[in-house]
């Protein structure tokens, strides 16, 4: 099931109550409000609001550093989750980036879901930071989406590393 009337628009201030509330539901260590003031307070970010029917249901924080785009959080109301709001939330950081773009994001390796749909937007696993989660120690896959990994190569990727999942 997919929701129809999904709009994906600017994230802002008046969001955040909307987005603290699904932090919480959606993580087991959530981001501080204090988190989210500064990344929208950063003019070079891109974060997007996904809403059904005027109703936010998730949201992405983008960062750029230098010629990286970091995706540092994308999160989805639990109880609407697997109907394409995180797709279009990705396809419109994608498009406003640029194809050629080069973007990257840390995800759990027991987050296949996330994974498996990071990978259709042309990331690749290139790399492993360990015991990155603090609520339970769990390593993170360091992800990539370059030119080169949309062509299933890590070429332009800094310093691949091996992934064990």
């Amino acid at each position: 099931m997919t929701d129809a009337s999904l709009d994906i628009s600017r994230l802002t201030y008046a969001d955040l109550p909307q987005v603290i509330a699904i932090e919480r539901r959606a993580f087991p260590t959530p981001w501080s409000l204090a988190m989210f003031v500064l990344e929208l307070s950063k003019p070079s970010g891109i974060c997007l609001a996904a809403r059904c029917d005027g109703v936010l249901v998730g949201y992405v924080i983008c960062s750029r550093y230098e010629d990286v785009w970091h995706i540092m959080n994308v999160a989805i109301d639990p109880s609407r989750r697997r109907r394409g709001s995180a797709t279009a939330l990705l396809a419109q950081i994608v498009e406003r980036v640029g194809s050629d773009a080069r973007l990257t994001l840390e995800v759990r390796p027991s987050n296949d879901g996330a994974i498996r749909l990071y990978e259709r937007f042309g990331f690749l696993p290139a790399g492993m930071r360990r015991r990155y989660y603090q609520d339970n120690g769990e390593d993170a896959v360091i992800m990539w989406r370059t030119p080169a990994t949309v062509d299933g190569r890590l070429d332009d990727v800094p310093n691949p590393g091996p992934v064990r999942t």
